[in-house]
């Protein structure tokens, strides 16, 4: 078998069977306290108390649903990465990022509790990969990737709060380390994919009247995006600059 396709085959594999996790993940997140109806510091996006995140958890069909999800979003990144380092980056995270875009589609919310725990286990993998295989060059592109996605997330968020949450501040720091060990080429096109997405997406649901602009779940497209730069980051990157 090709080692490519085995890395895809594996990947779906591993990336499923964590999927079926999913719904226990979302579980154990902390439940968000209720805010003071008169705080003025309060910036989330939905202004009404979210969906516990108990009975998201609860919801029939969701393990299995999330199984097919990550089993083939696990096969394009598996495909894509082949036989590297990213590939222990990306594929068992793929449950994690399941359930958060479950959650932010449910809630508009994207807890910290997931997060932070992804900020720690992709530096160590970082960190490790470069004790491994001593590719500084991929360290420091993670860096980067870090500081420029992160750091445009910051700047829209100060500009304009009420239309980011800070949530996806968090996720955008965590996708730009595991895209930046992958090159420039997906951390740029994964951060436009997702930006184009989730504007599409915007818009798409504010017209069907599901949620207005300002409640729109960003975190979903966000990770699509980075799927997206995963896949075609890198080709596209060499045919603008490397040819």
């Amino acid at each position: 078998m090709d080692s490519d396709l085995l890395a895809a085959v594996v990947a779906a594999v591993v990336a499923g069977l964590g999927g079926w996790f999913v719904p226990r993940l979302i579980a154990r997140i902390p439940e968000v306290e209720p805010q003071p109806a008169d705080d003025s510091t309060v910036t989330d996006k939905a202004d009404d108390p979210p969906e516990p995140f108990a009975d998201i958890a609860a919801l029939p069909g969701l393990a299995w649903r999330s199984v097919v999800v990550a089993a083939l979003a696990g096969a394009l990144l598996g495909a894509a990465i082949g036989r590297h380092w990213a590939w222990l980056l990306w594929v068992p995270l793929v449950p994690a990022y399941v359930a958060l875009g479950v959650v932010d589609w449910r809630t508009r919310l994207l807890p910290t509790y997931v997060i932070a725990r992804l900020y720690v286990v992709l530096v160590a993998l970082a960190l490790v990969g470069w004790a491994v295989t001593r590719d500084t060059g991929a360290l420091v592109h993670a860096a980067l990737g870090w500081l420029a996605y992160g750091g445009l997330f910051v700047v829209l968020w100060f500009i304009y709060p009420r239309g980011l949450g800070y949530g996806d501040v968090r996720l955008s720091g965590v996708l730009g380390i595991a895209l930046g060990w992958l090159g420039w080429g997906p951390v740029l096109v994964g951060l436009y994919a997702g930006l184009i997405l989730g504007g599409v997406l915007g818009l798409v649901l504010s017209l069907l009247k599901i949620v207005d602009r300002k409640n729109n779940p960003f975190g979903p497209s966000m990770l699509v995006g980075a799927v997206v730069g995963v896949v075609w980051g890198g080709s596209l990157w060499s045919g603008l600059y490397g040819g």
